[in-house]
């Protein structure tokens, strides 16, 4: 695929994710900390790409005669179809950029476009009360060496603690497991898969609050994400630029491993640090400050930065027995 190619699809995804209208102060913000963040590639200037689509300066009929291949128009189609329902299922301005972008892309509404659709809909409608299963490959992995995370440091009394059902050793484990798999997950080559990260970790946070005793709905995660600074869409969106890229990094300076160290990081240390930070809120009965959180979240995030290169090895084994269908199973909670 080509440079110009992989830059349309950036500009479709960027395109995707204002298609509404109706973006957030607080979104629009994440969405520009992704390009700046994805900008370090100088073969695609991102930055630039934002500011186009959000100045109206682009508009789809400019970037479509870009995409030359099959493969470039199917892989647009399938990116800004994920970016429209990582929120949640697409609103009807969503639905009909989707609609007009199907169309330009002569992919017509046959079997495979709506069989694509069914799938990202199932995983983002997933139920929050499903269980995590691990696929079978996967076996409890050893505890990273002990060190005080930023939320063992928050001023939460003993007497304060909400009682658990599980113990601090298992909760931990529980988290660490979750950021593997979704580290896992972020290796592979399915865009469909990677969309299954967000109502996992949304999944780790229900199970988290429901050990100490909190039912949860789907609105209260959202906004829990939201306060730490984890934007729902940008999180796709980095996610998918990180893939997109690193195609065309893995020419160059990152190849293999390296490659894969980087597109895995994000996921592991985010849910690592979301797991983390929950299981400190609800143990101390959800008293903590807006501000608290998100520093403990930014520390714990760079946490899990480092500990994702130790958990590599365990993430691309994993990842050699995943496929889109096991992890729709997983995420459906059979």
């Amino acid at each position: 695929m080509s440079t110009e190619e992989i830059h349309a699809i950036l500009t479709i995804c960027l395109l995707a994710a204002y298609a509404d209208g109706d973006k957030h102060d607080r979104e629009r913000e994440q969405i520009r900390q992704v390009a700046e963040g994805l900008a370090q590639d100088q073969l695609i200037n991102l930055p630039a790409l934002y500011q186009d689509v959000l100045m109206r300066r682009v508009q789809l009929a400019d970037v479509l005669p870009k995409l030359r291949s099959s493969e470039a128009r199917q892989l647009a189609y399938e990116m800004a179809l994920c970016v429209c329902e990582a929120d949640g299922q697409a609103s009807e301005p969503e639905k009909a950029f989707l609609a007009r972008l199907r169309e330009a892309l002569a992919l017509g509404s046959g079997r495979e476009s709506a069989e694509i659709v069914d799938q990202a809909e199932s995983l983002v409608s997933a139920p929050l009360a499903g269980t995590s299963v691990k696929p079978p490959e996967m076996t409890d992995v050893g505890l990273p060496a002990p060190h005080p995370h930023a939320v063992d440091e928050l001023p939460i009394a003993v007497a304060e603690r909400r009682p658990g059902k599980l113990s601090a050793a298992d909760m931990d484990r529980k988290i660490l497991n979750a950021s593997i798999l979704n580290g896992a997950i972020e290796l592979l080559p399915e865009n469909l898969s990677t969309l299954a990260i967000i109502p996992l970790q949304m999944r780790l946070v229900y199970q988290i609050g429901q050990s100490y005793g909190y039912e949860l709905d789907r609105g209260h995660i959202k906004d829990l994400l939201a306060t730490l600074g984890v934007g729902l869409t940008s999180q796709y969106l980095e996610q998918a630029g990180r893939k997109l890229i690193g195609k065309l990094l893995g020419k160059g300076m990152l190849g293999g491993l390296g490659r894969q160290a980087v597109s895995s990081g994000m996921s592991f240390a985010s849910t690592y640090a979301l797991g983390h930070v929950a299981n400190q809120y609800y143990a101390g009965g959800r008293a903590l400050s807006k501000q608290m959180m998100q520093s403990a979240y930014q520390h714990v995030m760079t946490d899990g930065r480092q500990l994702q290169a130790q958990y590599l090895p365990q993430m691309q084994e994993m990842s050699r027995g995943l496929n889109t269908g096991k992890i729709l199973q997983m995420v459906r909670g059979g």
